[in-house]
């Protein structure tokens, strides 16, 4: 597989297979995606991988807290305050995609919620990744970051697994950081769901469009 056709077969997958991924199969992933570029080579990334029981307790704490109504918050602002289009219409799409594949209607909110619900599980996929920075790195480290992650999935696909970025993650940092022993120096960046592609998987089964080159791009030549 060369690396156009990992970043066309790369996707955010929901649902995946009751398989173990190996340790070995992660540090693998990791080694490769460690010579992701960074400004000054700061490597601003730390990871932690949750497997298991330690996945289960963790899942369990930031899900208990949104079931009773603790409002979560990230470390630092991922989306706009107000929205515009373009983006706006974007982000209503992807939305409306993901539920329509489930037959869920916007009436149904209980069906909604409980699919959010799933994000905090990392949609039950094996692994769980965590990523952090330290609170002292500015904006330019987060450019790196989404290399590294991107680098991370990759990875992934030529592994033979799937993997679905999560900002909803990171929108429970004082669990994290208090289940891992950290402290507020390091922020909590989002998440990652990884494992084997449940094919069968209905929600599996489409994907979010992407503008072509000719809409975002200007070519300046003599």
């Amino acid at each position: 597989m060369n690396v156009s056709e990992a970043l066309h077969a790369r996707k955010s997958t929901r649902a995946f297979l009751d398989k173990p991924v190996s340790r070995e199969t992660i540090e693998q992933i990791l080694e490769a995606a460690r010579w992701a570029p960074s400004g000054t080579n700061t490597q601003p990334w730390q990871v932690a991988v949750f497997m298991g029981t330690k996945k289960d307790e963790l899942q369990q704490k930031i899900e208990e807290a949104y079931r009773s109504s603790v409002k979560g918050g990230m470390d630092y602002s991922y989306y706009p305050d107000e929205w515009k289009d373009p983006f706006l219409a974007r982000r209503r799409v992807c939305g409306l995609q993901l539920y329509s594949a489930l037959k869920i209607g916007k009436e149904d909110k209980e069906r909604r919620a409980e699919q959010w619900v799933a994000n905090y599980r990392a949609f039950d996929a094996p692994v769980m990744l965590l990523f952090f920075i330290d609170r002292i790195m500015d904006t330019g480290s987060y450019l790196d970051y989404g290399m590294f992650l991107q680098s991370v999935m990759l990875a992934a696909v030529e592994q033979g697994l799937a993997t679905c970025p999560q900002a909803a993650l990171g929108e429970y940092p004082n669990i994290v950081r208090e289940y891992l022993g950290y402290d507020q120096n390091q922020i909590v960046v989002c998440g990652m769901a990884l494992g084997y592609e449940d094919t069968s998987a209905v929600i599996n089964s489409y994907r979010t469009v992407r503008e072509p080159v000719s809409q975002f791009t200007q070519f300046l030549i003599d």
